[in-house]
């Protein structure tokens, strides 16, 4: 998988964790807000209908499941992060065209939902989107 730039985001699942009450599993079952874990809008048929990245025009995110790990770089500051994933997400097409930037830093739709956990290791939580790039190397 080529890089792909674009937004990082945070969201809550399994055990009570940092700003979290108790969620969900996450599509994987094994979700866990403290754990450093992420969602991805492609890893099955049935989540990419309800993620839709292609609406925004993003193209190139292969298809992975439970478990595969990605690399989120923080374009702001360089920090990077290895996740596994957990969940489906984000809901890419309700964010189509949407942009955050830090500087000359940008990234538009957002394309990887970290866990409170692996966000906060490489942004501040109060942040909440950050431009980023995502890899599997």
């Amino acid at each position: 998988m080529a890089a792909l730039t674009g937004e990082v985001s945070w969201f809550c699942c399994g055990s009570a964790w940092g700003p979290c009450g108790t969620a969900g599993g996450g599509a994987c079952g094994t979700c866990s807000s403290g754990n450093y874990q992420h969602a991805w809008p492609n890893t099955s048929d049935a989540c990419l209908a309800i993620t839709r990245p292609h609406a925004c025009g993003i193209t190139g995110m292969s298809r992975r499941g439970c478990g595969f790990r990605h690399y989120t770089t923080n374009l702001c500051n360089g920090a990077r992060v290895g996740t596994v994933i957990a969940d489906c997400g984000p809901q890419t097409d309700l964010f189509c065209g949407e942009r955050t930037c830090c500087g000359s830093a940008c990234g538009s739709n957002r394309i990887i939902d970290l866990t409170p956990a692996a966000y906060s290791a490489i942004a501040s939580l109060t942040t909440g989107l950050r431009p980023c790039s995502v890899n599997s190397v």
